[in-house]
């Protein structure tokens, strides 16, 4: 392996940083370095190419209007591209004897009464990663002595020397700071130090929908698992909307269905508010499962998005987290005095709402494995209340939009 001649110490007056991965949570973090950091290079490598055209993948992405605000600051918010989400709805299917008389247990969060114009939006990943990338791209075009740009490029190991990283990318190249953002999908990945597989599978895909309430998302608790229907923009077809269908792995109810029984089984799993669902498209299916480093930091490296929690989607809060986490990280590294205090800082900052997040949604994908009298019961009760008290209710919308501060 070659190693890079770099420039001696004097020739560079601010920190080298490597961003390991230009999805969005590394795209966000390198953009918002460029700017906010302008004395620090920064080279961002991914093993995708130029030549991908990152901005046809369908993939949905659902942010938190807090992600959506922290876009916007950097200029690559794709408004026409993006649904906002006016309304959360979540319910529960099959209520238990107890509450049958009350009707099926549900909670709605709507962003009119939490005065707020949305509560986050939908959308295409390659819709958001398209303008990041190009935002990226023109940003280094202006600066190439100090913004690199390294696609078609994997990295193949990261070794921890003094004071830095070696990055392992066919030269040995020495970093003050990495921030690995590269993460993949739980099936793929090694396991980190906190793993557990849920034996769940996550069906996804679209469905057109006749007569659903304008911009409202729909969480639906059943006795296979949780269910969400997120708002798109209307296609060719009307009203649609990206499903994220989770039942067991050992007793999948939904893998030898085809198009229409699908169809008919998703009317009747979801709240009647949903409306009609009138088709859907080729479903994909992922496996599903808790994949989380303990700690962020790792002497010099950094974890962020996927590369440091993989989480269950019953929150989607995936993203939400890994974009929290870089924009902390490049706060951090402009206000303190040097890389190792931001970095003991972080660690320290971004505890309880990472920490608070893995427990939340760890908790209920265990939830629908449990075999326990009365948890249905409860987990009812626990709507219904929930609905009724307004706080409470205020309380858990600031926290999906904004993350545990």
């Amino acid at each position: 392996m070659a190693t890079l001649d770099l420039p001696p110490s004097s020739a560079v007056n601010g920190p080298r940083i490597a961003v390991v991965g230009a999805g969005p949570a590394g795209l966000a973090l390198a953009l918002i370095a460029s700017r906010e950091l302008p004395e620090a290079c920064i080279t961002l490598f991914d093993a995708r190419t130029h030549e991908v055209d990152i901005g046809r993948d369908p993939r949905t992405l659902a942010l938190s209007l807090g992600s959506v605000q922290l876009l916007r600051r950097l200029g690559c918010w794709p408004a026409a591209d993006a649904q906002p989400i006016l309304a959360v709805h979540v319910s529960q299917q099959q209520p238990a004897p107890l509450l049958a008389r009350w009707g099926e247990p549900e909670v709605t969060i709507e962003a009119a009464r939490e005065g707020v114009p949305m509560l986050g939006a939908v959308l295409t990943y390659g819709s958001l990663v398209a303008p990041m990338q190009q935002a990226w791209l023109d940003a280094s075009a202006l600066q190439p002595a100090r913004l690199t740009t390294r696609f078609g490029v994997k990295v193949a190991d990261l070794k921890a020397v003094d004071g830095g990283v070696e990055v392992d990318a066919g030269i040995a190249e020495r970093f003050d700071l990495v921030v690995v953002a590269e993460g993949g999908v739980f099936a793929d990945q090694a396991r980190k130090s906190l793993t557990h597989d849920y034996r769940q599978t996550a069906w996804v895909g679209q469905v057109n929908v006749d007569g659903p309430p304008p911009g409202m998302a729909f969480e639906r608790f059943t006795a296979h698992g949780p269910a969400a229907l997120l708002p798109l923009p209307a296609g060719a077809g009307g009203p649609r909307a990206a499903l994220v269908w989770c039942v067991p792995r050992d007793d999948d109810p939904v893998r030898e269905l085809d198009d229409s029984q699908r169809v008919a089984v998703l009317n009747h799993v979801f709240h009647p508010r949903v409306g009609r669902i009138t088709g859907i498209t080729p479903l994909k299916q992922f496996a599903l499962g808790l994949n989380a480093e303990r700690t962020l930091v790792q002497g010099r490296t950094v974890r962020i998005g996927n590369a440091a929690q993989t989480l269950h989607p019953v929150a989607g809060q995936g993203l939400n987290l890994g974009l929290r986490d870089a924009f902390e990280l490049v706060r951090l590294l402009g206000r303190e005095a040097g890389i190792d205090a931001a970095l003991r800082n972080l660690e320290l900052r971004r505890a309880p709402d990472r920490w608070g997040t893995i427990a939340a949604t760890d908790f209920l994908a265990r939830s629908f494995t449990w075999q326990l009298p009365g948890f249905g019961t409860a987990r009812g009760l626990g709507l219904a209340a929930l609905q009724r008290l307004g706080p409470a209710k205020s309380l858990l919308a600031r926290q999906m939009m904004f993350g545990k501060r």
